[in-house]
C-alpha cells in the first residue's frame, strides 16, 4: 500500500521549523476486542517506525475487551518496556478511550491510530516530516474509502457536509482520529472538560497550524466493526449537537414563519367573511392543519430535548472515564 505524497493546505500563519532529535513519538491505540489484530499491529509498527529516529511509547487503552485483548496486551508489557496499557473498568466508547489515551501519552508527537490498522501506520514517517517542518497538527485524509460500504460513504460524505454548513469550526471532509499532534496540541485538548467527547471537532477547535495527507484506506485486518449505523447516527448527532447551536436557532425562525403564517390566515378569514360572508370550514383541512402543527411542536421539543439531555451529562459531572488497571508505567 503506497500513500499518496502530496499535502492538503496547511492553517494558522507560517510554521517554523523543528528538530525530531531527542524527541519521542507516543502511539495512542485505543482497542476493544482487538485481540485477533495485535500481532499484525506490532509487526507493522516495528517495520514503519524503526527507522524514524525517534524514541517510542505505544500507549493501548483497553476498552473494556471482553476477549484475549487486555491478556495478550500484559503478555507483551512484560517483554516490551515502551508498552504502556490503560485498561478501563468498562467499555465506555471510542471517544473516551481516546481521551484516556492523550491523557497518558507522554510524548513530544502524539498519533492516534486504530488497532485494525485501516490507519496505516507507515503514513507516520511523513506526518513527522511535515512536524519538522513547522505544522502542530498533521492529519490523514481518506481518498478511497472502497473498503467501506456504499451506504457507509454516502452517510459519511452527507454529515460532514451537514456539519460544516452548521458548525463555526468545519472539520476536514473524510478525516478520522489518524493524525500527528504536537506536545502542545495534545495540553490544549486535555484542558477541554466537557464529557460529550466528539473528539473530530475538538482536533479542528484547538486550532493551531494543521495540513492534512491524502492516502488510500485499506481493509480491515481482522475482525469486524463495532460501528453500526445506529452507533453511528448517535455518533453523528453527538457531534453536531456539541459544535452548533443552529438547530435550535432554527427553530426560532420556524416560528416566527408559523406565527406570520397564522395572522395572514386570519386576516384572510376576516376579509372573505366580510365580501363573500360567512362559511363553514372543511373538517379534513382543519386536521391537516392541526396535524402539522402538532408535528412542528414534537421535533421542536426533540431537539430541544437533545440538547437538555446533553446539558443534564454535563452537570452532573461524571469522569469521562475510569481507569480500572494500568501496566507498564512504573508507577
Amino acid at each position: 500500500m503506497t500513500p499518496a505524497r502530496r499535502p492538503r493546505t496547511a492553517r494558522s500563519g507560517p510554521p517554523v521549523e523543528r528538530s525530531r532529535k531527542g524527541r519521542t513519538l507516543s502511539l495512542v491505540v485505543p482497542m476493544h476486542d482487538e485481540a485477533p489484530a495485535l500481532e499484525p499491529l506490532f509487526d507493522r509498527l516495528e517495520q514503519a517506525l524503526g527507522g524514524l529516529g525517534l524514541a517510542l511509547e505505544i500507549v493501548c487503552v483497553d476498552d473494556g475487551s471482553h476477549d484475549e485483548t487486555l491478556a495478550r496486551l500484559a503478555a507483551r508489557a512484560a517483554k516490551d518496556r515502551r508498552l504502556r496499557i490503560v485498561a478501563l473498568s468498562r467499555n465506555f466508547g471510542k471517544e473516551a478511550a481516546l481521551t484516556a489515551g492523550l491523557d497518558a501519552a507522554s510524548g513530544d508527537l502524539v498519533v492516534p491510530l486504530d488497532a485494525d490498522l485501516q490507519d496505516p501506520p507507515e503514513l507516520i514517517a511523513e506526518f513527522v516530516a511535515l512536524w519538522e517542518q513547522g505544522y502542530d497538527v498533521v492529519y490523514g485524509v481518506r481518498t478511497d474509502r472502497t473498503s467501506d460500504t456504499v451506504a457507509k460513504r454516502a452517510s459519511a460524505g452527507l454529515f460532514y457536509r451537514v456539519f460544516n454548513w452548521l458548525s463555526d469550526y468545519p472539520i476536514p471532509a473524510s478525516t478520522g482520529d489518524f493524525r500527528l499532534m504536537d506536545r502542545a496540541v495534545v495540553e490544549a485538548l486535555k484542558r477541554l472538560p466537557e464529557r460529550n467527547r466528539f473528539m473530530k471537532g475538538l482536533f479542528a477547535w484547538v486550532g493551531f497550524r494543521q495540513v492534512g495527507v491524502p492516502y488510500v484506506r485499506p481493509a480491515r485486518i481482522a475482525g469486524t466493526t463495532a460501528w453500526g449505523y445506529r452507533k453511528l447516527f448517535r455518533f453523528a448527532l453527538d457531534g453536531l449537537t456539541a459544535f452548533s447551536t443552529l438547530p435550535l436557532r432554527v427553530w426560532t425562525v420556524v416560528g416566527a414563519l408559523a406565527a406570520l403564517l397564522a395572522v395572514a390566515a386570519a386576516i384572510f378569514l376576516i376579509l372573505r367573511v366580510m365580501i363573500v360572508g360567512r362559511d363553514v370550514p372543511g373538517y379534513a383541512s382543519l386536521m391537516v392543519v392541526v396535524l402539522f402543527g402538532f408535528a412542528l411542536q414534537m421535533i421542536a421539543l426533540g431537539v430541544l430535548g437533545e440538547y437538555i439531555g446533553r446539558m443534564y451529562q454535563e452537570v452532573k459531572g461524571r469522569p469521562t472515564y475510569l481507569v480500572r488497571e494500568r501496566i507498564g508505567f512504573g508507577d
